[in-house]
């Protein structure tokens, strides 16, 4: 009873600057945090590994005395939520987490506060696969695709780096590589990449038209004509079960998932991966604060915290995640990161959206 009725008169005498997330900019950061333990309270709207990151904040929650709250939702579910709540006086998001390249939808300046009342740190990533967060945004989960192997069947020299090493491969060995179309972005990373590789089609513009689709269409033949020697999985997760069960010998697979499972056990954890020289997709998610924020002060440090270089190893450690701070340590991922220069930057919408269509209609259905 006596710590609610010091907060609250703490709050009270904060006055105005309890108001809102942008009254935060002329505070000092010792106020800030003062007036986040009043508040002593934040929702952070994410929407995956929800029971993992409830129990990886509980360090802020020790450290602090604020309290997190993690809802229930989908990515699209809290999309819609934050964009229905525009124009309310005060939300309920406190801090959003969001791809980074899904914050390109939206006008970052007129739907988030500013995040320059956080204490300076030059190891912080506010500018990832070629979207600059500016003042606004910072990411906090760095992703990337590649392909998961069996070393027990496939040692590190054999590995396949560029679309004819793919192909060799499969003629080698029938029906031991196996990737997804559907259910997650792992295997599109895969035919996409190889696509890009073998036609040359520039898949960061996301102009649609006829003459880049029917370019892209050439590297369909690549696919059918070894359709026989590779497998079509059905999710992200099934492509990694049957390498870990030993049917399939190497899949495209994300670092961080297969990471997370080998973690829990639920994947063998001898199951290595790698990012070929063709380069894969890789990218990462961010956080703002919504400019209505009930929790403006905590969500500052809330944010402050999950970008900060201890988190960030902590994250790197315990989901398998490339940090998103320069000063974190990065030693528990499973590449090197002299193999991160091969990452990718996703396909540019609307073309991503025409080139799956396509290769799903002329490849897949016609398997």
């Amino acid at each position: 009873m006596l710590k609610t009725l010091i907060l609250s008169t703490t709050a009270l005498a904060l006055g105005v600057n309890v108001a809102s997330a942008a009254d935060l900019s002329g505070m000092s950061w010792d106020d800030i945090v003062t007036q986040a333990k009043a508040e002593g309270e934040l929702t952070w709207y994410v929407w995956y590994l929800q029971d993992d990151l409830r129990r990886a904040v509980k360090d802020f929650e020790d450290e602090y005395g604020i309290k997190v709250t993690i809802p229930e939702g989908t990515a699209a579910g809290n999309a819609e939520k934050l964009m229905a709540e525009r124009g309310r006086e005060t939300g309920d998001i406190d801090v959003f987490a969001w791809g980074y390249n899904d914050f390109e939808t939206v006008d970052l300046a007129a739907q988030f506060a500013p995040l320059t009342m956080l204490p300076e740190d030059d190891g912080r990533v506010s500018e990832l696969v070629g979207i600059d967060g500016g003042d606004y945004l910072l990411a906090y989960w760095g992703n990337q695709t590649g392909i998961a192997y069996d070393p027990e069947k496939v040692s590190a020299d054999e590995l396949p780096q560029k679309p004819e090493d793919f192909a060799a491969f499969w003629s080698a060995h029938p029906e031991k590589f196996g990737f997804n179309y559907e259910k997650g972005g792992s295997g599109p990373s895969f035919y996409q990449n190889t696509l890009r590789t073998l036609t040359g089609v520039d898949f960061s513009d996301g102009e649609v038209t006829d003459e880049k689709l029917a370019k892209v269409a050439e590297g369909f033949d690549f696919f059918k004509e070894n359709g026989e020697n590779y497998v079509i999985t059905a999710s992200n997760a099934d492509s990694i079960i049957r390498v870990s069960d030993g049917e399939l010998w190497m899949v495209p697979a994300w670092e961080d998932h297969l990471a997370g499972l080998q973690k829990r056990g639920e994947v063998r954890s001898e199951i290595k991966f790698y990012i070929p020289e063709m380069g894969m997709n890789g990218g990462g998610n961010g956080v703002a604060i919504p400019k209505n924020a009930p929790h403006p002060a905590a969500a500052a440090v809330f944010v402050d915290w999950l970008t900060s270089p201890e988190t960030q190893t902590m994250f790197n450690r315990e989901f398998g995640t490339a940090p998103m701070n320069a000063k974190a340590d990065d030693s528990h991922a499973l590449v090197p990161s002299e193999q991160r220069k091969a990452r990718q930057a996703w396909a540019a919408q609307p073309f991503r959206k025409a080139v799956e269509d396509s290769f799903v209609e002329n490849v897949i259905l016609e398997r």
